[in-house]
């Protein structure tokens, strides 16, 4: 009977490969649906309030832009390059991607090379004695001498693992989704180190108008003290109205110094988020601005598509969903395709030639007959951990509600605040004059004059604090929003 080809043989081969390729279109497991979530149609909070316009002030570039503040700006810009927590996130992407890369490898086979030289040595090295039959006695000694040989072998060889039920593929799905969840825990790194970024700033601004504010009552009450000094030398006043207003200046000249304090911890918190000591980091005062720009909300269902650690909760979703499959393709077997080409020959010159080849080829099926149940054990972990990242997803979300209407319910609330403080300053600084006038006239004692300078100062700061407030409500409100951010920014499956 003749022997069949080889080129009929690598034809079959070949053949059957294909078959079983074709077979490789199912992966078990279940395909990933995101669970649905029902919004409300409508923040509570937001009835009753209007955010400034313009509407649409986070599309326009970063977010931070909306507060026209060029060194807030300068400080955003370096939070990518030097916020050590953004670095760590970048990294934590990057080995992410890596992992996909490394998943998806197990597609093709792996193919190696080998190549040695052995030297080996045979024979005992004994004596033997043997009769020569010519005398009592004679004999002769042979010695076996030592084979020392130099064996030569190279060839390559090759496994391929055929993803038949969809265990590669899965696990490149989860991988995937993992790098995803990543890429959205990058983005909520760089958002909240951002919005802390503008927080700080603000309360550091908010620090400066403090600064000036108690300049200008250390500088009135200095006035106040030389009016009560002139009115005690002419006899027109006690020495007790004298020691009362060196008391009163005394107090507030220790407020001016005790708020640098709080100045100087802020500039370093800010010194440590753009990623820099803050020894060899300042910020030179300036005037807080007095408006507030906000954002619309908008609709509770486009927060889904707009908050970092969302899109990160559904990716995780997304991965355990994946990792169920992965889990139960370990129930059926392992289909791998070996071969192998190897020469061996006594001489390097002549190694690779046809005499010393030796090959092989075949697939290879393993299958996994008793295991105590490992492999249900496993699948049920992955369904738990699959329903424990559904529940996170769910409370995440329901955090992400309740944290918008919470900024909106702060700036309507602040923002009515806001104009009954503006009142009470306007009020307290009128009466101030007008009984710093009286004192002056010689109708109202000094004490008048005193109370009026500490109602005024109180209701200047809470004005203050209240306009601070505000706009930290409105960082909060964008930061709770997404800040700009949509799951479009998701890297590409």
């Amino acid at each position: 009977m003749t022997p069949p080809r080889r080129g009929a043989m690598r034809s079959a081969s070949s053949c059957a490969i294909a078959g079983l390729l074709g077979l490789a279109s199912c992966a078990v497991g279940p395909d990933y649906k995101r669970p649905a979530f029902e919004a409300a149609p409508a923040y509570k909070e937001q009835e009753g309030w209007k955010a400034s316009e313009p509407a649409d002030a986070l599309s326009r570039g970063p977010w931070w832009q909306i507060f026209h503040d060029e060194v807030l700006d300068q400080l955003e810009d370096k939070i990518d390059v030097s916020n050590e927590n953004v670095v760590a996130a970048i990294a934590a992407y990057d080995q992410a991607k890596a992992l996909v890369d490394q998943a998806r490898a197990g597609y093709w086979p792996t193919l190696s090379g080998s190549a040695s030289r052995i030297r080996s040595q045979s024979g005992a090295g004994s004596f033997t004695t043997l009769s020569t039959g010519t005398g009592t006695g004679a004999s002769s000694t042979v010695i076996t001498a030592r084979s020392t040989t130099t064996t030569y072998n190279t060839g390559v060889s090759a496994n391929w693992v055929l993803d038949i039920w969809g265990q590669i593929r899965r696990t490149v799905e989860s991988d995937r989704a993992s790098a995803q969840a990543s890429a959205a825990a990058l983005a909520a790194a760089r958002l909240s180190a951002q919005s802390t970024l503008a927080t700080d700033y603000f309360e550091l601004r908010a620090q400066d108008q403090l600064q000036r504010l108690l300049d200008d009552t250390v500088a009135a009450e200095q006035l106040s003290l030389k009016i009560t000094e002139s009115r005690y030398h002419y006899g027109v006043a006690a020495k007790a109205d004298v020691v009362s207003a060196e008391a009163q200046l005394l107090s507030s000249q220790a407020q001016q110094i005790n708020a640098r304090i709080q100045r100087a911890l802020l500039e370093h918190a800010v010194a440590v988020l753009v990623g820099q000591q803050p020894a060899s980091f300042s910020v030179a005062p300036a005037p807080m601005r007095s408006d507030v720009p906000t954002v619309p909300a908008g609709l509770p269902s486009v927060l889904l598509e707009r908050r970092p650690d969302v899109a990160e909760a559904e990716r995780k979703m997304a991965q355990a969903n994946a990792q169920i499959g992965v889990a139960k393709a370990a129930y059926f077997p392992t289909l791998t395709l070996s071969g192998s080409e190897q020469y061996t020959s006594n001489k390097w010159s002549h190694l690779v030639s046809l005499p010393n080849r030796a090959w092989s080829l075949g697939p290879t099926l393993a299958q996994t007959l008793f295991d105590a149940g490992a492999r249900s054990a496993q699948v049920r972990q992955a369904r738990a951990a699959y329903d424990a990242n559904v529940a996170a997803y769910r409370q995440t979300v329901l955090s992400g509600f309740a944290q918008v209407e919470d900024q909106i319910a702060t700036l309507r609330i602040l923002e009515q605040q806001a104009v009954v403080e503006e009142a009470a300053v306007k009020a307290a600084r009128e009466a101030e004059a007008l009984t710093l006038n009286q004192y002056k006239a010689g109708t109202v004692p000094y004490s008048s004059v005193i109370t009026a300078q500490t109602t005024r100062l109180a209701a200047e700061e809470t004005a203050l604090t209240v306009l601070s407030s505000r706009l930290q409500a409105s960082v909060a409100l964008i930061q709770a929003l997404g800040g700009g951010w949509g799951t479009a920014d998701l890297p590409s499956p």
